[in-house]
């Protein structure tokens, strides 16, 4: 079974429809209410002239002295076109004593209430037309009578119709010019996001300059026309590191592949003895060696940046862990005269692989920049909840220019050193540091030497789960 797919909803659409109905609900019930007003204002000023013409005649009829003569004495109104009121005079056996002419044709005897229900007033419809009627008991000389009133209300029936017509267009007029307005009004207030769209349609590798100028955009829009921007930048950034991370990498690779193939040519030339073939596959190991160690760190460096590594937290004892990695490095510190030396203690939260990994970096940069004789700290410090892991050497130092790219990958301080590394030891240790929620600091003086601080947080009350590295 299909599922029907859903076009996406427009905001222009969804802005017009609802400004509409607020529109319509809006006018509806104002003209509802007017209409209301209306019509009972009409109809209020007909039972006041009824409720005045029947007490009228009430008051003549009180006033007649001779009741045989009531016939003569009564003030009927006149039979005529716009005859607009009729009035009958019942006696108590039911017999009619005086009527306007021809109201029986009209109002006949029988539609009005009874005797009983003499206060009591209803409309009557016939041929078209509308009646108030009501009828109502008085006495005169002691002598009872029934009083029946009809009044024409076809004029305000035909109003009230004309007027609720009337309404209605209106409101059916109000509706398509609200929604008129709303379209109108949705275009220009959506006008900066089609400039928006059409600087976006131009950036491109080749545009990444471009920018959404903000100035002169609604309030509402800026922060979004500011996040647009600053995603351009940090996207140039990534794309300028990219490009150059590509073009460090085909240089550092071609290096070892060249050394190999030179090497291997030059030994296929002649014939050589088993012990220079041996040579020369030992130099093909050692730069083959090279190539591998480059490849895992680029490939560790791609899962920091993607996230894809779940580091294992652990808390351990981080002077132990320290003392080991100096013991490990012993051998290479006394063959250069080095001496390294542990200071500080505290709990490390941190995978225990990674940690070693990127001291161990640290020590192998400080030991490869450090004159004989030299010496080499590793401290551990706690400060505000933070794990504090230094590594210092009284080494040649960096200069200014150099501290700012020291934690780009396979960027050298001095390029002529070849054998100096990869250039990503440092990349590494930050990236660990950040896979771990920290950071890396490094204070340098030419002369004088390095300190590099590896700062994590202290995790070990929290959940000891993977952390997702900060955004650079």
């Amino acid at each position: 079974m299909f599922s029907r797919r859903t076009e996406p909803r427009s905001i222009a659409s969804q802005l017009v429809l609802r400004f509409t109905i607020a529109a319509a609900l809006l006018l509806f019930f104002g003209l509802g209410v007017l209409y209301l007003i209306v019509v009972r204002h009409a109809f209020e000023e007909d039972n006041a002239f009824f409720a005045d013409r029947l007490s009228a005649f009430r008051a003549d009829l009180k006033s007649i002295s001779q009741p045989g003569t009531l016939p003569e004495q009564l003030k009927l109104p006149r039979s005529g076109k716009d005859m607009t009121y009729w009035i009958r005079v019942l006696d108590s056996n039911g017999g009619i004593i005086a009527e306007t002419p021809g109201m029986n044709e009209i109002l006949p005897a029988a539609i009005f209430p009874k005797p009983a229900a003499s206060e009591s007033e209803k409309d009557y419809r016939t041929g078209g037309k509308l009646f108030s009627i009501q009828a109502t008991m008085d006495r005169v000389s002691g002598d009872a009578y029934l009083i029946q009133m009809g009044q024409d209300r076809t004029a305000d029936l035909e109003f009230t119709r004309q007027f609720g017509a009337l309404l209605f267009v209106v409101l059916l007029f109000g509706i398509g010019l609200s929604a008129l307005i709303a379209a109108t009004v949705a275009k220009r207030g959506l006008q900066p996001l089609a400039a928006m769209t059409d600087s976006l349609q131009r950036v491109g590798p080749m545009h990444f300059h471009e920018r959404v100028p903000p100035r002169d955009w609604p309030r509402e829009l800026q922060p979004l026309a500011g996040a647009f921007d600053n995603m351009l930048v940090r996207l140039e950034d990534s794309f300028t590191r990219l490009s150059q991370f590509s073009a460090d990498i085909a240089h550092e690779i071609r290096t070892p592949v060249a050394n190999i193939r030179g090497e291997a040519e030059v030994a296929l030339t002649r014939e050589r003895t088993p012990a220079e073939y041996r040579e020369v596959m030992e130099s093909n190991l050692a730069e083959c060696e090279r190539l591998s160690a480059i490849v895992d760190n680029l490939l560790f460096l791609a899962r920091a940046e993607s996230a894809e590594r779940h580091i294992q937290r652990t808390t351990f004892d981080g002077r132990a862990e320290i003392e080991k990695i100096a013991a490990f490095y012993e051998p290479v510190a006394e063959e250069q005269k080095i001496s390294i030396a542990c200071a500080g203690s505290g709990q490390i939260s941190a995978d225990p692989l990674l940690f070693t990994r990127a001291v161990s970096n640290l020590v192998e940069n400080a030991l490869r920049f450090t004159p004989a004789r030299g010496r080499i700290l590793m401290s551990i410090a706690m400060n505000n909840g933070e794990s504090e892991i230094s590594v210092s050497d009284n080494g040649c130092g960096i200069a200014k220019e150099h501290l700012s790219r020291v934690f780009d990958r396979f960027y050298r301080v001095d390029p002529s050193r070849s054998s100096a590394g990869a250039g990503l030891g440092l990349s590494l240790v930050k990236s660990i540091a950040e896979l771990h929620g920290g950071t890396v600091v490094l204070n340098s003086e030419v002369n004088r030497g390095t300190t590099v601080t590896f700062i994590l947080p202290d995790t070990s009350a929290n959940d000891l789960g993977p952390v997702i590295p900060k955004t650079r």
